[in-house]
């Protein structure tokens, strides 16, 4: 194995990814697996990250399967517990789950915007705030990957609870990275512009969704193979002297004068 590739190795890592069912969580977790980790699929549906385990270790990977809530801190404890019995330390932390709801602001409910920050947010917290109190109890490195969004760093209509909550998850990010930095924990984030999932695939086969499609600046989605790369680099040693970077993977969506 080559310098490069060693230090984009992952081999002998765990690595833990909410959100693993579907979308982007489903492709990190494999993107982790194929770089040599020990992956835990975390999500709600114990039956779906099954499937995903599955396919893991069909391909010759090393995955398991954890049930977890984000939105509870005794089951979060438990997720843990669960993932440690199997693999002991958990080294790596990516942060995907989250929801997304398209809503006029006076329109917005309390139920929403209290549903929404405790996912894409506070969920975050609770599985960050569990994973360092761990690896610093063992003394030990470790990685939080949190997965924010070009639109917390830019506006778009209807997007007030969601953009918002990403918002506050980068500067969340960047807090981790000052307050853990002692402890040897590094905090980053992926920062994706438009990617095709289940959440949002009916808004980009709407005729709105082709028409701002058409004007970005790739004139396209972004492929989730193209988010390999960045998360590699930040869960690896490649980007051991990374920490704090929020980290745009969007052909220059959010760089452009005007967001439309």
């Amino acid at each position: 194995m080559s310098k490069a590739n060693e230090l984009f190795s992952l081999k002998g890592r765990t690595a833990l990814v909410t959100g693993a069912s579907s979308g982007m969580g489903r492709h990190f977790v494999k993107t982790l697996a194929d770089a040599g980790a020990r992956v835990v699929c975390a999500a709600r549906r114990k039956d779906e990250i099954e499937v995903v385990a599955a396919e893991i270790r069909a391909a010759g990977g090393d995955a398991v399967a954890v049930a977890v809530d984000i939105g509870s801190t005794a089951s979060v404890t438990a997720a843990f517990d669960e993932a440690e019995k199997v693999y002991g330390s958990i080294d790596l932390l990516v942060n995907n789950a989250g929801q997304i709801v398209f809503v006029p602001f006076p329109d917005i409910s309390d139920d929403q915007w209290e549903n929404l920050m405790n996912v894409n947010l506070t969920g975050c917290m609770r599985m960050s705030r569990e994973f360092s109190k761990r690896l610093i109890a063992k003394g030990k490195p470790g990685s939080i990957v949190n997965i924010t969004s070009i639109t917390g760093q830019q506006t778009k209509p209807y997007l007030s609870i969601y953009g918002t909550a990403k918002a506050a998850l980068i500067q969340f990010t960047k807090q981790l990275a000052i307050d853990l930095l002692p402890h040897g924990i590094r905090a980053n984030s992926i920062a994706p512009g438009y990617f095709r999932t289940a959440m949002v695939d009916w808004y980009f086969d709407s005729p709105e969704g082709k028409l701002e499609v058409d004007n970005l600046p790739a004139k396209r989605v972004g492929k989730l193979e193209e988010l390999d790369g960045p998360l590699l680099l930040l869960a690896s040693d490649a980007g051991s002297y990374l920490n704090g970077v929020i980290l745009p993977v969007d052909y220059g969506h959010v760089v452009r004068i005007s967001f439309t």
